[in-house]
């Protein structure tokens, strides 16, 4: 493979005009092939293409996202978002042509049922009346995008963005948090009036983009976008419900005994974030520290994980500072022509930089693992109610190296983590709700929409409780996720994957061996097989199936309720 270094990569316009000629070619090549051989050879060498357009695209959004002030990228990103959308007529074609082909059993006996159940779904959720709505959609996610990276909140003397007044949300002084969290929601006040226009576009634009597919609303295309073919809305609900009777419940409990540690009688959301009244685990060093203990962890692990963040370090594929005008996120993204995942995100010397040291790199080893043991790109990234359980599942896989990021500090990082991803699941839940009722009830005010999350939090959050009057206790929370704006549906993701995370938190205690063959398995089947399929594979249960939220969780209740912080 050749070398290259992120930073010194030259960027290339990803050329729309050639990908959707060399599709126009290929169609034509499986159309007038007259062997299994020749519609393989011209299906791979159209996949080379793809790997590459594909990589232009990444370093595009990567620089993108990195800067969202740069003037020259932002043109760019503009370009592809309203170009891409105009040659997807001629890239569902040559799915076209590999469906209608009279060697599709061979196809599908090489690369498996997953190959075509694939293209079914992008066929159906795209025609070409929706070209335009797409366009739009893209610019109003870009809107909202970069009205959050730019954010700046005055607090403290300092001009912060919005991770870095996150921080304050953990300080020791309760009356700084209160304010912290106040400057916090002030921003999403004062721009309330252009996000409920943004989310107001958004639904309208999203639900007609179902209308002109045949649905009702836009609710069924998110489903499908989101690579799910076997399960659907009642599936999800039972789950949210399942999460209701048997995780609330616990959440309360958690909360309860915060509050008592923190010897408070009126806990409030303020609180949520300062675990322990003497302090949370805060990073034994800096950022360099934290990559360095970073590589010596993954070099412990496994070979393979040392392999891995030898290649990360070297080729620099992550980006992790914290710099004005970077977009406010955290994901990881491909550049296929190298096998090469790429990180992003933005440190706030919190436990969350841990979380992303193992979150994004849990994905990022997973892109590495399938990028390396599968034979298409197609398979290069899995479902995404799979992807989340590489990230969550590589966050267990580390409690055992925490005191080289924490020092003495390690137990209370690890009770904190735990609690963190175990209350987080009804919060996960409600956004999820939240975007089946606003899809479903587009007729709603933008104000009645705010009072339907406020209605999510009593339901799912009873615990949480704001100041009295302000933008938060009238329903405000959920405009800060940026899920909802920017990929609808996707969110259900984070809690389903929190069920198989915590399988492996318990298979790990019983047989460790086997648990990391199960997970290295899940890693390098990418995205060949169904939702379904790749739970089994990887020896793991059903979320849906009655009684397995109970069954996955009950090792993390035993170890939060057991542990020496409760008492």
């Amino acid at each position: 493979m050749e070398q290259f270094k992120f930073s010194t990569l030259e960027y290339k316009r990803p050329d729309c005009e050639k990908m959707a000629a060399v599709a126009t070619e290929t169609k034509e090549r499986i159309e007038q092939a007259a062997c299994y051989a020749e519609v393989k050879e011209a299906m791979l060498a159209y996949d080379e293409q793809g790997k590459n357009f594909s990589t232009d695209a990444s370093i595009l959004h990567i620089r993108h996202t990195l800067d969202t002030t740069d003037a020259f990228y932002e043109k760019e990103n503009e370009y592809i978002e309203s170009t891409f959308p105009t040659i997807m007529p001629q890239l569902l074609a040559v799915d076209e042509a590999m469906m209608n082909s009279p060697f599709r059993a061979e196809l599908e006996k090489e690369y498996g049922k997953q190959f075509f159940a694939k293209k079914e779904l992008e066929k159906k959720t795209f025609c070409e009346a929706n070209i335009p709505l797409m366009q739009q959609e893209a610019k109003l996610c870009s809107e909202y995008e970069k009205m959050m990276a730019t954010a700046e909140i005055p607090f403290d003397g300092k001009t912060l963005n919005l991770y870095g007044v996150q921080k304050y949300f953990e300080h020791e002084d309760r009356e700084v948090r209160k304010a912290a969290v106040r400057a916090y929601a002030a921003f999403y006040r004062k721009n309330e009036p252009r996000l409920e226009e943004i989310w107001d576009a958004l639904i309208k634009v999203r639900n007609e983009i179902g209308h002109n597919l045949g649905y009702e609303n836009y609710i069924p295309v998110g489903y499908m976008k989101q690579g799910r073919t076997d399960y659907g809305q009642k599936e999800v609900e039972s789950f949210r419900e399942q999460v209701r009777t048997v995780i609330v419940p616990m959440c309360q409990k958690l909360y309860e005994a915060q509050a008592k540690r923190l010897g408070v009688n009126d806990f409030s959301f303020y609180d949520e974030k300062r675990i322990f009244p003497d302090g949370n685990a805060v990073p034994a060093g800096d950022d360099d520290f934290m990559v360095n203990e970073a590589a010596k962890m993954y070099h412990q692990m496994s070979p393979e994980t040392g392999e891995f963040i030898d290649f990360m370090i070297e080729h620099e594929l992550m980006d992790l500072k914290n710099k004005p005008g970077k977009a406010s996120t955290g994901y990881m993204t491909d550049l296929q022509r190298y096998l090469a995942p790429f990180v992003f995100s933005c440190f706030n010397q919190t436990i969350g930089d841990m979380q992303v040291l193992t979150h994004e790199l849990g994905h990022a080893f997973a892109g590495y693992m399938a990028m390396r043991n599968q034979p298409i790109s197609d398979y290069y990234s899995e479902s995404t109610d799979i992807a989340e359980i590489h990230s969550m599942s590589m966050e267990q896989f580390s409690y055992p190296y925490a005191e080289r990021f924490f020092g003495a500090q390690a137990d209370k990082f690890r009770f904190a983590h735990l609690q963190e991803a175990v209350t987080f699941v009804p919060f996960g839940v409600a956004v999820d709700e939240f975007q089946h009722i606003c899809y479903a009830n587009p007729e709603l005010t933008p104000k009645e929409r705010t009072l339907e999350w406020k209605k999510l939090e009593q339901k799912y959050m009873p615990w949480r409780a704001y100041e009295p009057d302000d933008f938060f206790d009238r329903g405000g929370f959920w405009y800060h996720k940026i899920h909802i704006y920017l990929y609808p549906m996707y969110y259900i993701n984070y809690t389903l994957t929190t069920m198989g995370a915590m399988e492996f938190k318990k298979k790990e205690r019983e047989d460790h061996a086997q648990a990391w063959r199960d997970y290295l398995n899940l890693c390098k089947c990418g995205g060949s097989m169904s939702y379904l399929e790749t739970l089994s594979y990887a020896n793991l249960a059903n979320p849906f199936d009655q009684g397995s939220v109970e069954r996955a969780i009950c090792v993390a209740r035993d170890e939060l309720m057991g542990s020496k912080f409760m008492e």
